[in-house]
């Protein structure tokens, strides 16, 4: 279990990160199309994964505007952004904000996502959702980055995780 803050307050999240140079666990989530996605299918590329309370909110706009931008200049990168958001929400803010390079991702059917990779929220008022986290996977699905965000309502260390993809 690993504690964060909202604006200060002391939350909770289920399990532990990942550890460096491990295998990522598998996830099965949905798309904005309601079709079930696998790490499997990005097999051979780099990845980053990006956790998200909701797009509904400032810093996860910002943050999944951001990552569609790095993806740009990355065109061999696989970017996912996951969240407790359902996928016609996640569709609706794609198509608004013109979200063309980064893939959203629902845990709509299922919290394993969240347990595994240590990033379910366990208690405060955003238990059931994603604590905000940046996952960097090699070719091989291996982890080469992780950061769980220490304060939910700040953005993540995006230097960091793109560097290890250049």
């Amino acid at each position: 279990m690993a504690q964060v803050t909202l604006k200060g307050n002391p939350i909770h999240t289920h399990g532990h990160l990942p550890a460096l140079h491990t295998k990522a666990p598998n996830f099965c989530l949905v798309d904005r199309d309601l079709k079930d996605r696998t790490l499997q299918e990005f097999s051979g590329k780099k990845k980053i994964l990006c956790t998200v309370p909701s797009l509904d909110t400032g810093v996860c706009s910002t943050m999944t505007k951001h990552f569609n931008e790095a993806a740009k200049k990355h065109k061999d990168l696989v970017i996912l952004t996951i969240s407790a958001d359902l996928p016609f929400a996640q569709k609706r803010f794609c198509e608004a904000e013109k979200i063309q390079n980064v893939l959203t991702l629902s845990m709509m059917r299922d919290k394993e996502f969240g347990k595994a990779y240590g990033v379910l929220i366990t208690d405060g008022p955003l238990a059931g959702i994603l604590a905000r986290s940046v996952f960097v996977l090699d070719e091989k699905d291996d982890v080469i980055y992780a950061e769980l965000v220490s304060e939910i309502t700040q953005e993540p260390h995006y230097q960091k995780a793109l560097n290890l993809v250049r």
